[in-house]
């Protein structure tokens, strides 16, 4: 028995050649109401298949050096979430060496 449902709403509005313009997002239980963003990469397990679905969505205004900033974060937090799910040091490490050199090759790290 589900208890309670709580809802995610991506809008995306597209322009005439369906390349998106515009994008937010809704988690009222969360407390986000039509928050705006630049870009999405949404992951998803499908156990049946054993594999990944996945929607990786940026608006055409998207600029590069922030979809460098955009994809180390999401790197980073993939690492964390990989070793709170697997508690595996080993590829952790490796993970996080390669978010370092991905920082360092593309000048993100602040001075």
């Amino acid at each position: 028995m589900i208890s309670k449902k709580s809802d995610i709403v991506i809008t995306i509005e597209l322009d005439k050649n369906k390349i998106p313009e515009k994008m937010s997002w809704s988690a009222k239980d969360g407390g986000v109401e039509n928050q705006e963003t630049k870009a999405l990469l949404f992951s998803s397990w499908d156990s049946v298949n054993k594999e990944t679905m996945k929607i990786d969505l940026w608006t055409k205004d998207m600029p590069v050096n922030e979809m460098n900033v955009f994809i180390h974060q999401t790197l980073v937090s993939l690492s964390r979430s990989f070793y709170k799910a697997t508690n595996n040091d080993k590829m952790t490490d490796a993970f996080n060496q390669f978010c370092d050199y991905f920082s360092e090759n593309l000048n993100l790290k602040k001075s």
